[in-house]
C-alpha cells in the first residue's frame, strides 16, 4: 500500500496540464560583421520567406543566410536579382547570398518557381 501511495505521489506533479508552456525565446538580432556587412537569416519553408521583408538603409550591405527547413521543388531555389542563376537551397543547409539595400524602394526575392516572394527594403531610419 504503501507503494502505491508513493507511486500515485510522483505521478500526479507529471499530470499537470495547466502549466503555461515556456515562452518561444526572442529571435536573435542580426549580426554585423567586422567589414560592416549585416547577416540576416531568412527560412524558406512551405509558407514562403521569414522574414518575408528585410528593411535596410540604402546602400547598405547584407548577407542574406538561407535556410530551407520544408521538403517542396518551389522553395529549393532562390532567385536574388543580380545573381546570374537561381541558388540551390538544400534542405536545411545555411547558403549565403550577398545584396545590397537598394537607394530607394525594394528588390524582390523570389522562390524557383515564383510563388513565394521577399524583399529587401530601403529604409533610412533602419
Amino acid at each position: 500500500m504503501t507503494r502505491l501511495l508513493l507511486c500515485l505521489a510522483l505521478l500526479v506533479p507529471a499530470c499537470k496540464k495547466d502549466e503555461a508552456p515556456a515562452p518561444a525565446p526572442a529571435p536573435a538580432a542580426p549580426a554585423v560583421t567586422k567589414d560592416g556587412v549585416r547577416r540576416i537569416a531568412v527560412e524558406a519553408n512551405t509558407k514562403g520567406y521569414t522574414p518575408d521583408k528585410i528593411a535596410g538603409k540604402p546602400g547598405e550591405k547584407l548577407m542574406l543566410v538561407f535556410t530551407r527547413t520544408a521538403e517542396s521543388d518551389c522553395i529549393s531555389q532562390v532567385k536574388v536579382p543580380k545573381t546570374a542563376a537561381p541558388v540551390d537551397l538544400p534542405m536545411n543547409k545555411a547558403v549565403e547570398i550577398a545584396v545590397t539595400v537598394p537607394t530607394t524602394g525594394e528588390v524582390t526575392f523570389t522562390c524557383g518557381m515564383d510563388m513565394f516572394t521577399g524583399s529587401i527594403v530601403a529604409d533610412p531610419k533602419s
